[in-house]
């Protein structure tokens, strides 16, 4: 019985040692940033003689419309999806370095990261980018009342994909989502409306994690991953009985 416990122990430690080790990226970003440029410049011309003094003045004005693309990484909703990933119990987590501002060369250019060394130690790279995301806020009228309802959503959608460090080969691809929302029932009276938006922020963040660890434990055949509050589904229908002929 010993031998049989020390060999479970022993294959469990070897189990977790071999767990491959991931750096979940935050989400990249970019977006186009326009500037609208306003310049007036104003010149004066002066004439004198030994009778009279004229001058005459003049002005220049520019204007012109300046775009550029910036690019960066969200912090914001990755601290869940690293959460999500551990609870599977498939991976070990390694830190990544973040892309800064500082940073050279193009944030969705993974592949140039990893040979850059970005993420050392890890065997794969959960790769991950924004595809849209929106804020939203309504006022919706509640019939036959002097109410009204007051709500701040926020919906995230994003892009992964789990890269092998050494081959580069995309083991697992999918898009996620995480939505979240704050509603106050106010009436007229009510002067100032205050929506929870830190609250909002954090149930997407949760949603989005959960989708992200269940859709990686599809893929790769994880199947031990439940989301939280979700009870598992199950068959209870009674079997299936002969048929009876009423007469």
């Amino acid at each position: 019985m010993r031998t049989w416990i020390g060999m479970m122990a022993l294959a469990y430690a070897f189990s977790v040692q071999a767990a491959p080790k991931v750096a979940v990226t935050d989400l990249a970003y970019q977006e186009r940033v326009e500037q609208y440029i306003h310049i007036v410049s104003a010149q004066s011309n002066h004439r004198e003689s030994d009778y009279s003094a004229s001058g005459s003045s003049s002005y220049n004005e520019i204007e012109a419309t300046s775009s550029y693309i910036e690019q960066g990484e969200l912090r914001k909703f990755t601290g869940d999806i690293k959460g999500e990933i551990l609870r599977t119990g498939m991976f070990q987590l390694v830190q990544g370095t973040p892309y800064t501002a500082s940073s050279k060369g193009d944030v969705y250019d993974v592949i140039k990261r990893i040979k850059a060394g970005s993420f050392k130690g890890a065997d794969y790279v959960l790769f991950g980018t924004v595809s849209d995301i929106d804020f939203t806020r309504d006022m919706n009228e509640l019939a036959n009342t002097d109410s009204y309802s007051a709500v701040l959503g926020l919906t995230l959608v994003a892009d992964f994909s789990l890269i092998n460090t050494k081959t580069f080969e995309i083991t697992s691809a999918f898009t996620a989502m995480g939505e979240g929302q704050d509603t106050k029932l106010v009436n007229g009276r009510d002067i100032r409306v205050s929506l929870n938006r830190p609250r909002v922020v954090r149930d997407v963040s949760k949603a989005l994690g959960e989708d992200v660890a269940s859709q990686l434990s599809q893929q790769l055949g994880g199947g031990g991953y439940e989301q939280p509050g979700q009870a598992p589904l199950r068959n209870n229908l009674p079997r299936d009985t002969a048929p009876v002929i009423l007469r």
